[in-house]
């Protein structure tokens, strides 16, 4: 079968023609016929060896991509988690960890849409605990998720929603997707702090969905540092790194303000949250997209430009999809 394939560990995936297709090995998992996988920063680190959840396997040849859109061998189009990679003309899924699409939706936007649900859904609901009537500020909303992630705070009923990042352009749109205000972090240090303390006084922040981690963090946290006296509760949620994996935090800002420090991603969410995932978050997404009530930008290729696509630099927080 046709596909996307690391056959050594550190290298990009390469383009195949004749890689083994994948068997069913149990009856809880099926074969599906894919149409659409999405790529990931979570699937290029993973190929690379360089994710923390790829630490200790031991190498083999091995496709990319770890969901996808497709067929099943009785014509239900569905979304599914795979068990080996996604990227192929063929893949297993387990049933457990599928769910069947709208008739309304296209594949691209299928397969992009749930790692973002992921990175953001998770956080603000299990989390943050999330409540309606809430202020949200999502550190690094230009990207592909943060995007996402300020549209589901407005769908889970936040009141306001504070958007920050880099690209100015992306910004402005986020106005335009339930963004109620936006800060660059292109501006000095000093104005950045002073506008998010503006904020903070006239609607105390309660949940930070962080993208970015690192200085932009190190400036959120001084902005919300407190003074003495009693301080605002704010859930604090990291889910990325992209602008560092670490920061420096004074233990003044812990003593001084209300704040609960915690992380969204692999290996901390619970398993009756990935079946609420699969059961009722996904499905209402699905639908939501359907209905254009939910965006995502995809830029789609071909399988076979996959070794040329793979590290391509994509803007405006629009995701790749590779169709098959």
């Amino acid at each position: 079968m046709k596909a996307a394939v690391v056959f050594k560990k550190g290298e990009m995936p390469k383009y195949t023609a004749d890689f083994v297709e994948p068997i069913v090995q149990n009856e809880n998992e099926l074969l599906i016929s894919v149409k659409a996988s999405a790529v990931k920063n979570l699937d290029r680190m993973q190929a690379s060896g360089k994710h923390y959840s790829t630490q200790d396997e031991v190498f083999a040849a091995k496709v990319v991509g770890g969901d996808g859109v497709g067929v099943l061998a009785n014509g239900t189009r569905v979304y599914g988690i795979g068990v080996g990679g996604m990227i192929a003309e063929k893949a297993i899924v387990e049933k457990k960890r599928m769910v069947r699409l709208p008739v309304n939706i296209d594949d691209a936007t299928a397969a992009a849409l749930p790692n973002a649900v992921m990175g953001s859904a998770l956080a603000l609901r299990f989390r943050a605990g999330l409540q309606k009537g809430e202020t949200v500020l999502i550190n690094g909303a230009t990207g592909v998720t943060g995007k996402i992630a300020v549209q589901i705070a407005k769908h889970y009923g936040a009141k306001k929603v504070i958007a920050t990042g880099r690209n100015e352009q992306s910004l402005n749109e986020l106005l335009s997707l339930g963004a109620d205000e936006i800060i660059s972090l292109k501006q000095d240090d000093e104005a950045f702090i002073t506008r998010l303390k503006i904020l903070q006084q006239q609607n105390p922040i309660d949940v930070v969905i962080d993208y970015l981690w690192g200085k932009s963090a190190e400036l959120i946290l001084s902005a919300l540092k407190g003074n003495g006296g009693f301080s605002h509760h704010t859930r604090y949620v990291t889910v990325g790194g992209m602008m560092s994996d670490s920061i420096t935090l004074s233990s003044s800002i812990l003593r001084s303000t209300d704040i609960q420090l915690s992380g969204s991603g692999l290996g901390t969410w619970r398993p009756e949250e990935i079946k609420l995932l699969i059961a009722e978050i996904l499905p209402e997404m699905f639908q939501l997209a359907a209905d254009g009530k939910l965006k995502i930008e995809t830029v789609n290729i071909p399988l076979k430009n996959i070794e040329n696509a793979w590290e391509m630099n994509i803007d405006g927080g629009k995701r790749l999809v590779v169709l098959i």
